[in-house]
């Protein structure tokens, strides 16, 4: 948990954020496994507050700065996000990096089957939901004053090198599964075509907030992960969200009749987009999902190991968390093996 003085950190507020007058609650969000995350009240204004965790830290995690920056140039694009207000420095009155912005009303939903909406509402949810990924990667990242948000070269092959360091740095136990992609998709590495776009990370429904009286995405949130890269990784990472089980700690599509609950399935889904972004439909898409098990395995797997340590925002069980990262080797090994 983060330590702090309350007045320092309402004088410091009240110095730097627009509106903040002063600290009446600072109440932390139970929801999130990376950086933590807080509602402020000053009177009648609703901030939020997203910091680093304390503690040692993987290198390049928990990028609070790049939250900021990415959030600030898509203001003015097509792509809801909230008004971000103020970015501290690394040693703060939080004791950690944190930024403020604005808090957003709205609905999240946690249950990709949205049980508690009727088939026609779910189907307007989950279009705005692609409206807003095909809007995203249409962004002119050069107007957008994002040209070195990321790093020029093969995006896949970078993510694939870098998740492949985190989970090295994070591991507990020697998983053959995991061995196994690590070989699968660097003998299978697509090649770089050049398309770049800004990409999200982590873009998946209960990252979003929607207004509370239409189907509309108001704010895509936690973009820790958003760098420059291959518009297809936001996609295929999404779509794989919905192959993973919808029980236990899951929260997937896996096993749900989509056409019952007026869901569209993964193919209308991603033709969809390809037809708001008039492109072609995505050759090697099996890479690119078992590429987003593969990284999604190794971001849990730090979630395993900061909750081992200690030092987890929001600690698992930590049973559940080494079994979701096994059963997600052993599917990921399974598509690729198909």
């Amino acid at each position: 948990m983060h330590q702090y003085d309350q007045t320092d950190l309402q004088d410091y507020l009240r110095a730097y954020v627009e509106g903040f007058d002063r600290l009446d609650a600072i109440e932390k969000f139970s929801d999130g496994q990376s950086n933590p995350t807080y509602k402020v009240t000053s009177g009648d204004r609703r901030f939020v507050l997203r910091a680093k965790p304390p503690g040692k830290l993987l290198k390049s995690a928990h990028a609070v700065d790049r939250e900021f920056r990415v959030m600030r140039a898509l203001a003015e694009t097509d792509v809801p996000v909230p008004r971000v207000l103020h970015l501290s420095e690394a040693e703060s009155p939080f004791g950690t990096q944190f930024y403020v912005m604005d808090m957003i009303d709205g609905r999240i939903f946690w249950d990709p089957a949205l049980p508690e909406l009727d088939a026609s509402v779910r189907a307007r949810i989950y279009d705005d939901m692609n409206r807003v990924l095909a809007a995203l990667h249409s962004v002119d990242v050069a107007a957008a004053g994002l040209s070195d948000f990321g790093k020029p070269g093969n995006y896949f092959a970078r993510q694939t090198a870098r998740w492949s360091g985190q989970y090295r740095d994070s591991e507990t136990e020697p998983l053959a599964d995991v061995d196994w992609l690590m070989g699968w998709l660097d003998d299978h590495m697509v090649e770089d075509d050049g398309t770049i776009s800004v990409v999200h990370g982590d873009y998946r429904i209960d990252n979003m907030i929607f207004a509370p009286d239409r189907e509309e995405v108001r704010a895509l949130l936690d973009w820790e992960l958003s760098t420059l890269g291959h518009p297809f990784a936001d996609l295929a990472y999404q779509c794989m969200h919905w192959r993973l089980p919808h029980k236990g700690g899951f929260r997937g599509l896996g096993g749900v009749d989509r056409a019952d609950l007026g869901l569209p399935s993964e193919e209308d889904y991603v033709a969809r987009y390809c037809e708001r972004r008039g492109i072609a439909a995505p050759e090697n898409w099996r890479f690119y999902v078992v590429f987003s098990y593969f990284r999604l395995l190794a971001i849990l797997q730090g979630v395993l190991k900061r909750a081992l340590d200690g030092n987890a925002s929001n600690p698992r069980d930590v049973s559940q968390t080494r079994a979701v990262v096994e059963l997600m080797a052993r599917d990921a090994r399974a598509l690729a093996a198909a």
